[in-house]
Order: structure tokens, then C-alpha cells, then sequence
């Protein structure tokens, strides 16, 4: 014997799915906030002369995670709007991949002592031909202009800006974690920087792949 769904329930299941694949997305991500910046803590604890305000271990710390933080933000508004399942996977992905490591960046800052917050310019750790005047935004940000336009947009011209937004703020991080994976004290810090170019430099070649299928050239 079939069962007969009622029409009404089917609907409402309909509609609450996109809410509770939200409410998923955001549990996740805060768990791996969390887990990430457990596991930060605990590398620090035993660790000799810990970083001072102005290394690249601190200033990697601070400036990647706000650069993070806005990838997570363009990444939940694909996730969350696109009707592409491939560009709602590489969004969900980067969301939670980058929100676990903004807990550990954060977790290392406070496992030294240091506020996540500094009156110094942004990059300035790298050394002066890098250092940003108060107001300037870092390599591959997308400005404000730009993230309102991501939000107002749907279907193929939401996946090709987001993409677009994406491939340049991932080439636009490269340079803080190779700088990092260089010069930071911390062996710990210089593998997570390492791991984050390599695998940024890997996305930023499958982003290229989709965008150009879905008719898109890399913004320049």
C-alpha cells in the first residue's frame, strides 16, 4: 500500500528545509570556531617567550583572521542564496574551513596574552612596504559597495560574482600566509600558514575552472 502525503506538509517540509540547512550551517560553523581555537589554546600552553605585539606570529594572527572573517561572510550569502549545489559546496566549505581556523588564530592571540585588537596598521608585521594606512583595506577585500551588491543578487549572476569576489580574496591572502609561513617564530604558525596557501592556491584554480563554465572572467 502507498502512503498519501498531505500536500500541506509536504510544503511546509519544503519550506522549512532552506531554514533548518541555515541553522545547520551556523551550528557547525560555531563548532569549529570553537574546536579550532581549543586546539590553538593548547599548542600555546608550555610555549617559551611567547610572541610580542608586533611579530608576524601576532600580526598574522589578527590580520588573517579579519581577513577570514570576511570570507565567511560572502561564503554564507552563497550558501545560503545560490541555487547551484556545486557553488553552495565551495561556500559551505570555505565558511567552515575558515571559521575553524579564525579559532585558531584568535586561540593562539589570547594563549600569548595578546588582545585580537592592536592601534598598529594592518600588515605592518611584514615590514613597511606593506603596511596600510588606517582605512585601506588588505590585499583581495572586497569593499562595502561590492558585499551589498553579492546580497542583492540571485541565480548565474550571484555564483559568477561570488566566485569573482572569492578568487581575489584568496590571491589577495596569499601573500600574508607565504609572508607567515616564512617568518613567523612559531613552527606551529608557519605550518598553518603554509597549509593555508597551498590550499587557498588549490581553491583559487577550482573557482577559476567554475567560473569560467558558467561564463565568468576572473575580476582583475
Amino acid at each position: 500500500m502507498t502512503l498519501q502525503q498531505d500536500p500541506d506538509t509536504v510544503a511546509t517540509g519544503d519550506r522549512q528545509r532552506p531554514v533548518l540547512l541555515l541553522v545547520l550551517g551556523v551550528v557547525a560553523a560555531l563548532a569549529l570556531f570553537a574546536a579550532g581555537a581549543g586546539t590553538a589554546v593548547l599548542a600555546g600552553i608550555g610555549a617559551d617567550r611567547p610572541p610580542g605585539d608586533a611579530s608576524a606570529d601576532a600580526g598574522f594572527a589578527r590580520d588573517m583572521s579579519l581577513h577570514h572573517l570576511q570570507a565567511t561572510q560572502m561564503a554564507q550569502v552563497a550558501r545560503d542564496n545560490s541555487d547551484d549545489p556545486d557553488v553552495r559546496l565551495i561556500a559551505y566549505d570555505i565558511e567552515t574551513q575558515q571559521y575553524g581556523q579564525i579559532g585558531q588564530l584568535r586561540g593562539w592571540l589570547q594563549s600569548w596574552g595578546l588582545s585580537p585588537e592592536t592601534d598598529r596598521p594592518l600588515m605592518a608585521w611584514m615590514g613597511p612596504d606593506h603596511s596600510m594606512a588606517a582605512g585601506g583595506r588588505m590585499p583581495g577585500m572586497a569593499s562595502t559597495a561590492e558585499l551589498d551588491r553579492l546580497r542583492t543578487l540571485s541565480g548565474r549572476p550571484l555564483d559568477v560574482f561570488f566566485l569573482q569576489l572569492m578568487i581575489r580574496h584568496h590571491r589577495g591572502a596569499l601573500d600574508m600566509a607565504q609572508h607567515a609561513a616564512t617568518h613567523a617564530d612559531r613552527p606551529y604558525v608557519r605550518d598553518l600558514a603554509g597549509k593555508m596557501a597551498q590550499l587557498q592556491a588549490a581553491e583559487v584554480v577550482t573557482m577559476e575552472q567554475m567560473l569560467r563554465s558558467r561564463g565568468g572572467q576572473p575580476l582583475s
